[in-house]
């Protein structure tokens, strides 16, 4: 009964909208960390170097190295940075660090589980080309991106629905809504990675639909643990301080790059059923929220 109570009026934000280029506008009454602010900026040119210089790597097809995979690694590692501290500008610190800590720990679990048995996503092995195993079953970038995904669609997910934040199940919406968005992110990364890549090795029998060789299991349990995820984080997430919040594009940015740089990748090898998905799904989801956030 809680959480449905935070869920309905918790998530309600009132406010003028800030430049889609801007972020937060300085009339902003949030309570955040002031060194959050102050490193918003340089985290996120930060992050945004190091994706002109995976899309650069990625266009021209440049192999940096068949193991481990260090550009991406420091684009996830960058994104998760700036995510992180975009968030602290209007939570407390403590609740960014405990939603980070629980989703790297809840998919790192469902990761290792995944791999050893099965379950929930369907068989597959991890290859030497993802990098370092800890335990022997989680690579360390995995739980990075699962990071990634969740935050910035619920961003999104909040920009979409921000007309409706008054509404009775609006937190519920943005979660279902979060699912959806991370899901799309999921359906682009398998080409890349399971196909292209190879940092893991489904072992999808013949007779199975599959999706670049995911099994649609693979959706299913990604879809289940997000919600999971979401119901245990979302009230580490929500600000309860009845303040007024100006519309956050930070994270549709994020998204919105992450989504750019997938989709450029499974173009460059004629994936064309993930490309007109993904791009679909981007172009469409950032319009929508680049309209809520107007409003």
């Amino acid at each position: 009964m809680r959480l449905r109570t935070r869920l309905k009026l918790g998530e309600r934000d009132t406010g003028r909208t800030s430049s889609p280029f801007g972020f937060y506008s300085e009339e902003s009454i949030v309570q955040s960390s002031s060194e959050a602010h102050l490193l918003h900026k340089p985290v996120f040119i930060a992050f945004l170097l190091s994706f002109a210089a995976g899309w650069v790597f990625l266009i021209l097809r440049i192999e940096t190295s068949k193991s481990p995979p260090w550009v991406e690694g420091v684009v996830l590692l960058c994104a998760v940075a700036t995510l992180l501290v975009g968030l602290a500008r209007r939570l407390p610190v403590q609740n960014v660090c405990m939603s980070a800590i629980s989703i790297a720990a809840i998919s790192s679990l469902a990761i290792s589980t995944g791999a050893r048995t099965g379950i929930p996503f369907g068989a597959f092995i991890y290859t030497d080309r993802i990098g370092g195993l800890v335990f022997g079953t989680l690579p360390w970038p995995v739980p990075l991106l699962w990071i990634v995904a969740i935050l910035s669609s619920r961003g999104v997910a909040r920009l979409i629905l921000r007309p409706w934040r008054k509404a009775n199940f609006y937190g519920f919406w943005v979660i279902g809504l979060t699912v959806l968005l991370a899901l799309a992110v999921d359906l682009s990364t398998e080409p890349y990675a399971s196909a292209w890549k190879r940092y893991w090795i489904w072992r999808t029998p013949a007779s199975v639909l599959d999706w670049y060789g995911a099994p649609w299991a693979n959706f299913l349990g990604w879809g289940v643990t997000v919600l999971a995820i979401l119901v245990l984080t979302t009230p580490w997430l929500i600000n309860k301080q009845p303040l007024k919040q100006p519309a956050d594009y930070h994270p549709l940015i994020i998204w919105f790059l992450f989504n750019l740089y997938l989709v450029t990748a499974n173009a460059s090898h004629g994936y064309s059923w993930a490309v007109g998905l993904g791009a679909a799904t981007t172009m469409g989801a950032t319009a929508l929220a680049i309209r809520g956030g107007r409003w």
